[in-house]
């Protein structure tokens, strides 16, 4: 009788490359940090020789205040621990199925995409997934990310097939997990309010200036897809919520409403507050500081009978489960560049959506 056990079935070899924003790890890291920010031409649109210096210049003025922020962190950013975190969750979540490894590249602050691309030659995978976490697409952000990532392959020379989740804003298990945490949070403020205080959830994003989504930038559409199907699945029967945009960074307009200004305005009715961060999956500054110091005092001047707020995801279960989700159906899909459902899911007016932009260039190649 043979025993011989049957060949085991191959298992795909494959880097998971999660993209982020990056944070300073130290106070003398603050403005470096702040100047490679402000120096992307996908953050500051300007011509490009002027770039460099204004970048440097914005790096500048706001290095005392970004200082004093991190000061309350401890000095530096926590991104960079917990995106960790969620890397070791999201690889053990991947097996036994896949042969997976996650590393982080960070688009302004260490480890950057150079760095990140050595350790993922090193361990010769057989094909890389860029999954970005920002569920929903920016050129500021995930475009900026993938732009960066490419062109550190360019310059190594490395090529191999490579999978590119563009978003994933409406996805059933991000939506259901964000739920999850809504609905706790809700629960707890409202049995800390007298019951005749009314309370609203506010949906809070990083803000982007109007030009950049005038321009084609679904962000701000795919935004008000995440919210509303979050709330599809918190089941609060008259819940009353709004998104608005945080994190005004230059002089131009920018998309609103602001959350200081409804925060001010729901002093001025009485109601209490429960503030979501709806664009950001870990906690750092704009959550740990934004929200919890400097808008909990503007809460607190302006009479807000209470001020509450929804945890960021961070290594969350059934947020890691989401993301394994997402990491498998990305990969089965045979797309080279995929949203969460597949295929593009932003209205053609939102030119600057990643599947846009390359049927846009598509009659040129075929020129060519």
């Amino acid at each position: 009788m043979d025993a011989t056990p049957p060949p085991s079935p191959h298992r795909r070899r494959v880097a998971v490359v999660l993209l982020n924003l990056g944070g300073p790890d130290s106070p003398a890291a603050v403005r470096p940090f702040l100047t490679n920010l402000f120096r992307d031409p996908a953050i500051l649109r300007v011509p490009g020789l002027v770039r460099p210096w204004l970048g440097w210049l914005i790096a500048a003025l706001r290095t005392k205040a970004a200082t004093a922020n991190y000061a309350i962190l401890g000095g530096k950013s926590p991104l960079l621990e917990l995106t960790q975190g969620q890397a070791e969750a999201l690889e053990a979540a991947l097996q036994p199925d896949l042969d997976a490894r996650c590393f982080i590249a960070m688009r302004y602050w260490h480890p950057f995409a150079e760095e990140t691309l050595r350790e993922v030659m090193a361990w010769a995978p057989e094909e890389v997934l860029l999954l970005p976490l920002y569920p929903q697409f920016s050129t500021t952000t995930t475009g900026s990310s993938a732009d960066d990532w490419t062109t550190a392959c360019a310059k190594a020379g490395f090529s191999i097939p490579t999978t590119t989740l563009c978003c994933w804003h409406s996805d059933p298990g991000y939506a259901q997990a964000t739920a999850r945490l809504v609905t706790d949070s809700y629960a707890a403020a409202r049995a800390a309010l007298p019951p005749e205080t009314p309370l609203r959830v506010l949906f809070s994003a990083h803000g982007l200036p109007e030009s950049i989504v005038e321009a084609g930038d679904p962000y701000q559409w795919q935004i008000e897809r995440t919210v509303a199907q979050v709330v599809s699945n918190l089941h609060i029967e008259g819940l009353d919520h709004l998104v608005c945009y945080q994190s005004r960074a230059t002089p131009q307009k920018w998309i609103t409403p602001s959350t200081e200004a409804e925060i001010e305005r729901a002093g001025h009715e009485g109601v209490a507050l429960l503030v979501c961060p709806i664009a950001f999956v870990s906690e750092h500054s704009e959550t740990l500081v934004e929200l919890d110091v400097e808008y909990r005092e503007v809460a607190e001047k302006h009479g807000v009978p209470g001020y509450f707020r929804v945890p960021a995801q961070n290594s969350d279960p059934a947020f890691i489960a989401a993301l394994a989700g997402l990491a498998r159906r990305a990969l089965e899909g045979g797309r080279s560049l995929c949203s969460f459902a597949g295929g593009r899911q932003c209205p053609k007016v939102h030119a600057d959506c990643p599947h846009g932009r390359i049927a846009a260039n598509a009659p040129a190649r075929a020129a060519a």
